[in-house]
């Protein structure tokens, strides 16, 4: 039996799908087959497809339905700056207290990165930990909702053990920063971090 899905869910699955290619840019979502194979009727999952139109991730094409976005390098250059500066906004509007337990934790996961080379994963997790102790809700809904419209771009950026060392590197930094209690050099590098990404991107 098919396990019904949540307009929730049905974001979440629809994402996923567009950030591991199985929708892959400019292709129009088939509604009726998707609602078929995810087992729920067309209001919800239209519900979803529009809400990730407000989002960004998909284009709603008057007569052709939904479209997975095109890629855009100008929206790169856009996107990295931009979460770059809510996370360290994020960093900045953690108490003090909740960021002393963070260096170690974030350094097990540099570890694991080093060890494994598996970058965007594990890379993922760093840069959620790292924010998890902010206790704004509204702006970690904007991370959360941001973040996916630059990680379709990130398969032309993670690469390469150079680039694993590299940002392994810079992800030791912030932490080291924090474990000294500088709030201000922490938030500098992580920008760094990020906008940094830039220069990796194809075709930038």
């Amino acid at each position: 039996m098919v396990k019904r899905l949540m307009r929730g869910e049905l974001i979440e699955e629809i994402t996923a799908r567009v950030l591991d290619g199985r929708f892959p840019p400019d292709t129009r979502i088939n509604e009726v087959h998707l609602a078929n194979e995810l087992g729920v009727s067309r209001t919800p999952l239209r519900e979803a497809l529009i809400g990730l139109a407000d989002r960004g991730l998909l284009v709603a094409a008057p007569g052709r339905g939904f479209l997975v976005a095109p890629f855009d390098p100008q929206e790169a250059r856009r996107l990295y700056p931009l979460v770059a500066e809510l996370e360290a906004l994020a960093l900045r509007w953690t108490s003090p207290l909740e960021l002393a337990s963070l260096p170690d934790a974030l350094d097990r996961i540099s570890d694991e990165i080093a060890d494994t080379c598996d970058l965007p994963a594990a890379d993922d997790r760093w840069h959620a930990l790292l924010t998890s102790r902010c206790d704004n809700p509204h702006l970690l809904r904007m991370i959360e909702q941001t973040k996916p419209l630059l990680k379709r771009y990130e398969t032309a950026y993670f690469g390469g053990r150079d680039r694993v060392a590299e940002s392994v590197a810079e992800h030791r930094e912030i932490a080291a920063a924090l474990r000294a209690g500088d709030l201000p050099g922490a938030s500098a590098l992580l920008v760094r971090n990020w906008v940094k990404a830039l220069a990796y991107l194809k075709g930038s």
